[in-house]
């Protein structure tokens, strides 16, 4: 009777692991709304890198004439980008990644440092399962490195061998960027700026499972870890912006408020030390995520311009 207990007891412990997996796979990891981003007190706006100044971007955004560009991932989505090019350019090109729950023309302050301040052409793509980009599923970056690779390429064909290539991305986008720097890079992407990224998707998610549900890491992160596997294929554990940026061999500008909790401030110097190639602090007093460029605007506006102008000619 014992032994029947015991199975019973395993089977009810093993279907609820199972369901939070799901559970866990639906807040966090499927294209839905994501209406807990505005319950979670230290996120002053209901999307990361939507204060302000960004609002001012988005009004920008709306003034300029982007070109709409579609693209096919390697599985056949087809993911849209939004093009604005300039005529001091001279193939110098950002392309920015925004942030998780966002869409690319919430870039439009990164936006207009590039094009205004810099003279650059800058495109903006819409992640998959964000904006107009097909998906069911939020990538967090993983995936995304391999878009980001094939926008590359593309910048590449339309503006010439001759391209200069700048990645900047915030939040999602930070680490967006971040695990595509440990791509096999073209010799045409010169420096990447990334704003307040996680360490790895495990890292950041097991982080939010302990202020917010007040649970464990073990076995529910695992179990949402199997679930995303099966339904957007890959595992937490191999999304990791610290594992890629220890192969960078491209400049990076590492960019993060000291008083970011959503996530958390300590990640900034995991990824600085990890990274080998030249690199750059630059860290925003009272500031906190997503907000850097809210916060110190001209300050955030100078180390930019100044890191890519070192690299960029």
């Amino acid at each position: 009777m014992w032994l029947v207990d015991i199975i019973a007891v395993i089977l009810i412990i093993a279907g609820a692991v199972t369901y939070a997996g799901f559970f866990f796979y639906g807040v966090a990891i499927k294209r839905a709304p994501k209406k807990f981003l505005s319950q979670t007190p230290d996120l002053k706006v209901e999307t990361p890198v939507a204060g302000a100044s960004w609002g001012e971007g988005q009004e920008w955004v709306t003034r300029q004439s982007f070109k709409n560009i579609d693209i096919l991932s390697h599985e056949g989505l087809k993911l849209r980008g939004y093009l604005l090019t300039s005529e001091r350019a001279a193939g110098r090109t950002a392309i920015i990644a925004h942030g998780y729950s966002g869409k690319g023309k919430d870039m439009g302050a990164c936006a207009k440092l590039y094009y205004e301040n810099l003279g650059y052409n800058v495109l903006i793509p819409d992640a998959r399962g964000h904006g107009e980009s097909a998906g069911n599923y939020i990538g967090f970056g993983w995936p995304e490195r391999r878009d980001y690779l094939q926008w590359i390429q593309y910048v590449i064909e339309e503006t010439g061998q001759e391209a200069q290539i700048v990645l900047h991305g915030v939040s999602m986008g930070g680490a967006t960027v971040l695990m595509t720097s440990g791509e096999a890079l073209p010799p045409q992407v010169k420096a990447i700026v990334s704003d307040c990224a996680y360490t790895s998707v495990k890292e950041q998610l097991s982080y939010q499972l302990r202020r917010m549900y007040r649970l464990p890491s073990f076995p529910f992160v695992h179990s949402a870890s199997l679930v995303t596997r099966l339904k957007a294929g890959y595992f937490f554990g191999e999304a990791s912006a610290l594992k890629q940026v220890r192969k960078a061999k491209v400049p990076i500008l590492f960019i993060h408020g000291d008083t970011d909790t959503f996530v958390p401030y300590t990640m900034l110097d995991k990824l600085f030390e990890a990274c080998p190639s030249p690199k750059e602090k630059f860290i925003v007093p009272q500031a906190g995520h997503g907000l850097a460029y809210d916060t110190d605007k001209a300050g955030y506006v100078s180390r930019v311009s100044s890191f890519v102008v070192r690299y960029v000619v």
